[in-house]
């Protein structure tokens, strides 16, 4: 047999492998990872999709929390394990795009150890304020701090997130100095919003929606570009200050080296999930916007975010607690 034709015959035999491979997904029961414990946002966001994907796949979709080290655990298991389609990563803004330049981890490379299936849902945050405080608008809040200089301050869940992040970003575009108070977790943080402690902040919108209807608290803004369906009568911040944005979100990634075939039908088969009715009714209910979208867009997305949120930190020399 002739070197051309042994090649030949290889190849046809590689191709012919990896075909049947692709076809041959899912072979066994899909992970679901999520670096955080069972009952939070992301947690109820994967058990949602879960069962439905399960329905698609023909085989179990179980959802496995690895809690710790700001979700490095939960990425470094997915990292190890094959990359075959069987192990997911659901991960956060801070985890694939935040933490790197909050945490660095030479053992964790976003870009290279990873690939991106798809970005899942946003999650727009709420500029809440004391009602006490003589504002109405993301513009009366401006001049206001413009009026009183190192007067404003805001609380967030802890120094390095995205509350903190957030305020950093807002202070910086419309030039007004504001002191920052870091608190140990968004519930004593939006507390001490209620009662007075500090002025305001930028949380998730769950973290106050109810205490809105008691007048507790007060929208002034919500932070995407859109309005989100949970309060479609509250402004955006961009409307008044065009381009700024801090969204949460949602996304899945998988183990670098995942075949393409793969990754083509997890996207969409997820896709169909995010567009059927009762899925979105219960991710809206949760207070998050469905998004979706290819691989591609959801690798360029995560980079624009990676750079975007290292700008702030180094420019406000942020770090962690």
């Amino acid at each position: 047999m002739s070197f051309l034709h042994r090649l030949t015959t290889a190849l046809l035999i590689t191709v012919a492998s990896a075909s049947s491979f692709a076809q041959a997904f899912p072979s066994k029961p899909v992970r679901i990872v999520i670096g955080f414990p069972a009952g939070g946002a992301i947690d109820l966001v994967g058990r949602i999709i879960a069962p439905k994907l399960s329905d698609a796949l023909g085989q179990p979709v179980v959802v496995d929390n690895r809690p710790g080290a700001n979700g490095a655990l939960g990425l470094d298991a997915v990292a190890k394990a094959a990359p075959d389609g069987h192990t997911i990563f659901l991960g956060t803004l801070g985890n694939l795009s935040i933490n790197p330049s909050l945490y660095p981890n030479p053992q964790l490379n976003i870009d290279k150890q990873f690939t991106p299936l798809m970005l899942l849902t946003s999650v727009s945050f709420v500029l809440y304020a004391n009602p006490a405080l003589p504002v109405n608008s993301v513009a009366e809040l401006v001049a206001y701090g413009k009026a009183n200089p190192d007067k404003l301050n805001y609380s967030s869940s802890g120094k390095g997130g995205l509350p903190h992040l957030a305020g950093e970003l807002f202070s910086s575009a419309v030039g007004v100095k504001m002191t920052h108070v870091a608190y140990k977790g968004s519930a004593p943080s939006i507390n001490d919003v209620m009662g007075g402690q500090v002025q305001f902040t930028f949380e998730s919108a769950a973290i106050g929606l109810q205490h809105l209807k008691t007048g507790r608290l007060r929208a002034l803004a919500t932070t995407g570009l859109k309005r989100p369906a949970f309060l479609p009568n509250v402004p955006t911040v961009a409307e008044t200050l065009p381009g700024f944005e801090v969204v949460n979100w949602f996304g899945m990634v998988l183990p670098a080296g995942t075949p393409r075939d793969v990754i083509t039908r997890l996207n969409a088969e997820i896709t169909k999930i995010l567009a059927m009715p009762e899925v979105r009714e219960k991710l809206i209910a949760q207070g998050t916007d469905p998004v979706g979208g290819t691989p591609e867009a959801f690798g360029a997305f995560i980079q624009s975010e990676t750079a975007k949120w290292a700008r702030i930190i180094k420019q406000g020399n942020i770090t962690p607690d």
